[in-house]
């Protein structure tokens, strides 16, 4: 029987009363990301670059020290914390794939800025920050996804909306950004880079790394220039501000590999009156995390599949991290880790398959690359810098990443580790199970095949 319009208004208004305060109360939320950004911030310690503004939101909100992307690409990474479930889970664990195929998320499963606009949320993917400061709108999502954002900019949004935001800076990402960077009046200087055990000492690897550090840089100015539009829009009170990276930094041995430096990010939350100023939490984290804080400081329910927590609510703290690499382009590879507050251990499923196998992006961006392959041939490489240039990778790598940050001592062969890769290899099975990781089915050929004539592809 149809109910009158009196009746449904008088049924709808509590719902309608608690929406109306909850779009008065609850925080605007603005994701300030940097492509390919790790933790080399002067908050974390790193003595060479210079970012006050980073370095600003830090003390004026929470660092968190062990925060870990999903993927060691962007693609993936960002189909995850887009959505708040695992790359793996979702099929979208491919570096840009499903671009064509129409394929579509699982059911249950959202963008996040589709379930904040549900909320009542005006939802941005910023392209001019300010005038003189544009911004690519960066999604690279691994499926086909209706409408992501309602437009560009948060003054967009209706009188008194609260709004969800994302700012995709481009630095420190490879291309146009390095030479821009190189433009600034203090730059790093390559003599006095410290350069992991890894690398080669070599002035073209010390160039690399330190025009890196110079897009670092070159990205905090933007964040400066965000938190002076904040400000200006009177909104820096009550917005919370997510600061990281979609994967780690993109040099040799980082971005599209498991190690540490190709999935550790940094993660600075700022929003005053509820975040503490000043914390550093060592809790371990991943970028999922930062999806189910902003859906709980929103005031939206959980969703059912959702492999995020919220970092300030009753969840207890994470005891390990599970990380993903899969097909890069044209470079076919399957990766999985899990990492403790003591090792990582890293499973290749495709040992065969060199470090080095082709990646064009790799071979035309990375100088270092070409470097330590002369080096090699030259035979002027070290134990620990020859081991890039293996013609297979081991089955199974274990490190201790206290006593060895830099992952170059593999353990797993050593009878007194033996434990300690039974136990990781066993969590590391249930999580590929309980998690359905879709990597367990190789791609067709042809979707393959397709990869191989691009050879001026970037990621």
């Amino acid at each position: 029987m149809p109910i009158s319009r009196r009746t449904a208004l008088t049924l709808a208004a509590p719902f309608l009363n608690l929406r109306a305060q909850n779009q008065k109360d609850r925080p605007n939320i603005l994701w300030i990301l940097g492509d390919d950004l790790g933790p080399q911030l002067g908050c974390y310690g790193h003595p060479l670059v210079h970012t006050p503004n980073a370095d600003r939101i830090a003390a004026e909100g929470t660092r968190f020290t062990h925060c870990f992307t999903t993927a060691p690409v962007c693609s993936p990474s960002r189909s995850g914390w887009n959505t708040g479930v695992y790359q793996t889970t979702i099929g979208a664990h491919n570096h840009r794939s499903h671009r064509q195929d129409g394929y579509r998320l699982p059911d249950g499963v959202k963008l996040i800025s589709h379930r904040m606009k549900e909320a009542g949320y005006f939802t941005a993917n910023i392209k001019e920050l300010a005038p003189g400061i544009k911004v690519p709108g960066k999604t690279d999502f691994n499926f086909d996804a209706d409408k992501p954002f309602d437009g560009t900019h948060w003054r967009q949004r209706a009188k008194g909306q609260p709004f969800y935001a994302q700012l995709n800076f481009t630095a420190p990402h490879k291309g146009p950004v390095w030479p821009a960077a190189r433009a600034q009046k203090k730059l790093i200087d390559p003599a006095k880079v410290e350069l992991p055990p890894y690398y080669p000492d070599h002035p073209v690897v010390r160039d690399e790394v330190a025009n890196y550090l110079d897009a670092v840089n070159y990205w905090d100015t933007q964040v400066g220039a965000a938190m002076d539009l904040l400000k200006e829009d009177g909104l820096l009170e009550n917005t919370a501000i997510f600061v990281f990276g979609d994967n780690g930094r993109c040099l040799i041995r980082g971005k599209q590999w498991l190690y540490d430096p190709g999935t550790h990010v940094p993660l600075l939350v700022r929003w005053p009156g509820h975040v503490k100023a000043g914390a550093v939490r060592k809790d371990p984290t991943i970028s999922l995390d930062i999806t189910a804080t902003s859906l709980a400081m929103a005031g939206i329910a959980r969703p059912a599949l959702m492999h995020g927590q919220d970092l300030f609510g009753k969840a207890k703290p994470r005891t390990q991290i599970f990380t993903a690499r899969d097909r890069c382009d044209m470079t076919v590879d399957r990766i999985r880790a899990v990492r403790d507050s003591r090792h990582k251990l890293i499973r290749n499923f495709m040992p065969e398959k060199p470090y080095t196998q082709f990646n064009d992006y790799i071979t035309k961006s990375y100088p270092t690359q070409q470097v330590i392959k002369d080096l090699h041939a030259a035979g002027k490489l070290n134990a620990v810098q020859s081991q890039w240039m293996a013609p297979r990778k081991p089955e199974v790598e274990l490190y201790d990443h206290q006593a060895d940050p830099h992952e170059v001592k593999n353990l797993a062969l050593e009878p007194k580790h033996k434990g300690t890769v039974a136990k990781l290899s066993a969590a590391l099975d249930r999580w590929i199970v309980d998690s359905n990781d879709q990597g367990r089915t190789p791609e067709p050929p042809e979707v393959i095949a397709r990869e191989e004539p691009r050879t001026t592809r970037k990621d």
